[in-house]
């Protein structure tokens, strides 16, 4: 599984056509290329690599941070004054160049998890070699009370509180693994197989039909959000055309032994937009997916590792997997994905199974893997990620910069002026030499840093954090009853020639509570304190700039006050705000950016 997105080409028209019986243990796209010569036709596939060439695609790392260039208005708080604007997002970087070969090493002692006392074997075709665990599932066991994804959809929908919608869709994806075993023995330390043996398992969160579905729809753009990509004889290629991604054109490369990966399912899907919208708030870091269609006896990528939490969910058919372990400390955890690795460059894997529908495939960031289809099935899975960017030296790039800042402020001591002899006895040159003034150089900031630590405004810089999530964040899903007691149920309309039901008409008696514990955060700025909030996001990732507007600080309790009453609703006479005017005027500039609903319908159609 790759998160890339590579350069574009064209392709032109589809052959059609059944392989003959004998192509059986031929490679897919060799045998189309050998009935094309015999036909004397072009596949969209024969006219990509006569145009563009047999070269290697550089692969792209997935979610490169983007530019969060915004705008801005104040609110006091009124209507009409929100920061935010659609803006494209950028291309991120390639990839370095790979580096030179590591040795293997081992994982960290606590990595390698051994299978449970009394578990059952994970199947004839599962090879563990003393790192994962795979867990056995009944059909219902695993699935709780059955229905799919739209009913476990609906069953949590029922449930009050977005933090216990988050919590109950972990335990059902990781089922029949507890979460606090799985967070224990596996998050960030060793890959998870969990067999279920229930071919329904996810079924309705995305399929093939929704897939061509979507094509059909005309929305699909190769690159933008579809990738067609091939793995043969050591050699990854991307083939995208350039352009909508036409059913005729997709399904011919598909036909001749392309994978097709289609980069923001969520866009397409409202259930998988839903699903994603849930989980982010468990993991308190953007949940991102990609879902992937390999035809039979093929196999689109190189192997490589990512750097992100993947969960493999196979929802139909099923896929040979390899996992390995990272191959040196560097690899363990890594900050960015792989170049495309070489056979040459693995060692032995520590898993190797064949996921088949409802079956579950955890990795951490930096094990290897690569997957490839039988001869007799093809495979759609879908890939559920999270925690890109999300480490402890991520938190520290934002914070010691701010605590720079401030020691330089507030301290003469980060002030005062380097010796001006400084050069002359300190850097590498003189690295080996003996001198009292290096020493006391080198204490002299090692005390410096010590003293660093005081002026860290540590809340600060977690609410930096916050708010670069709220910006990758989807936005909520409403269930029916919040959308009616939400400004997106709200009745206005046109009639009898003029605007009905426009007012928002909020009192001090009016109950209230925040859509979703998780989609605001207080952030105090330079140029004052901003709420931002997750309700006007876009469904394609950094589509839209940042969402916020500034409050007068006397607003920040009133804030505080709604998030620490969730779930609960609580009357607008009860903000802590100074005036009855000030607590519906907050109050009505929060319901009009969906932020608060009410206990009951404000207005009747």
């Amino acid at each position: 599984m790759e998160h890339a997105l590579p350069g574009q080409t064209r392709g032109l028209h589809p052959v059609r056509g059944a392989l003959p019986a004998e192509a059986a243990g031929w490679g897919v796209a060799a045998m189309a290329a050998e009935q094309r010569r015999e036909l004397g036709r072009l596949s969209a596939l024969a006219v990509y690599r006569r145009v563009a060439g047999r070269g290697r695609m550089e692969r792209r790392r997935r979610g490169a941070p983007l530019p969060a260039g915004r705008k801005r208005a104040k609110a006091r708080p009124r209507r009409d004054r929100a920061g935010g604007g659609g803006s494209e997002p950028e291309t991120p970087p390639q990839q370095p160049p790979p580096a030179a070969l590591p040795s293997r090493v081992e994982l960290p002692a606590e990595a390698p998890v051994e299978l449970r006392p009394g578990a059952a074997a994970a199947g004839p075709d599962a090879k563990p070699r003393g790192g994962p665990a795979a867990m056995p599932g009944g059909p219902r066991q695993a699935g709780g009370d059955g229905g799919g994804v739209s009913e476990l959809l609906r069953r949590l929908a029922r449930l009050e509180d977005s933090r216990q919608r988050a919590a109950e869709l972990f335990r059902w994806l990781l089922a029949p693994v507890a979460p606090a075993e799985f967070l224990g023995r596996h998050w960030e330390r060793a890959p998870l197989l969990v067999r279920r043996g229930d071919p329904g398992y996810y079924a309705g969160l995305f399929s093939t039909a929704d897939f061509d579905a979507a094509l059909r729809r005309g929305e699909v753009h190769f690159g933008t959000h579809l990738d067609v990509t091939s793995y043969a004889e050591g050699m990854r290629e991307t083939h995208n055309p350039s352009g909508r991604a036409l059913p005729a054109v997709v399904w011919d490369f598909y036909q001749n032994g392309c994978s097709l990966r289609l980069l923001c399912p969520q866009a397409f899907s409202p259930t998988v937009w839903h699903f994603l919208s849930i989980l982010q708030e468990q993991f308190g870091s953007m949940a991102g997916a990609n879902t992937y269609l390999t035809p039979p006896n093929t196999q689109g990528f190189a192997p490589h590792y990512d750097d992100i939490e993947a969960f493999v969910l196979q929802l139909e058919g099923k896929k040979h997997w390899r996992v390995y372990s990272p191959r040196t400390d560097a690899e363990v955890l890594p900050q960015f994905s792989s170049a495309n690795l070489t056979q040459a460059e693995l060692g032995e894997p520590v898993l190797e199974t064949v996921l088949e529908a409802g079956d579950l495939l955890y990795f951490p960031r930096g094990f290897i893997h690569q997957g490839n289809c039988l001869p007799d099935a093809h495979s759609l899975h879908i890939t559920v990620s999270s925690y890109q960017r999300n480490s402890w030296g991520d938190f520290l790039e934002k914070l010691l910069p701010a605590a720079l800042q401030m020691a330089l402020e507030e301290d003469v001591e980060f002030r005062r002026g380097l010796p001006m002899d400084y050069l002359r006895y300190m850097g590498v040159a003189n690295s080996d030499t003996v001198d009292a003034r290096r020493t006391a150089f080198v204490e002299k900031v090692q005390s410096l840093i010590k003293k660093l630590v005081d002026y860290a405004p540590i809340d600060a810089a977690v609410d930096q954090r916050a708010k670069s999530f709220l910006h990758d964040c989807l936005p909520p899903v409403l269930t029916q009853s919040e959308k009616v007691q939400s400004v997106y149920g709200f009745p206005a309309r046109w009639q009898d020639g003029g605007p009905c039901n426009v007012d928002i008409l909020i009192t001090k008696d009016t109950e209230v509570r925040l859509l979703r514990h998780g989609i605001v955060r207080l952030c105090n700025e330079e140029s004052g304190v901003m709420l931002y909030y997750t309700t006007e996001n876009s469904r394609v990732y950094h589509k839209e700039e940042p969402k916020f507007f500034e409050l007068d600080p006397e607003y920040t309790d009133s804030i505080e006050f709604l998030l620490s009453s969730y779930p609960n609703h609580v009357s607008v006479d009860n903000l802590p705000c100074e005036t009855l005017e000030e607590k519906i005027s907050l109050a009505t500039l929060l319901f009009e950016k969906g932020i608060l609903i009410t206990k009951k319908p404000l207005a009747q159609v």
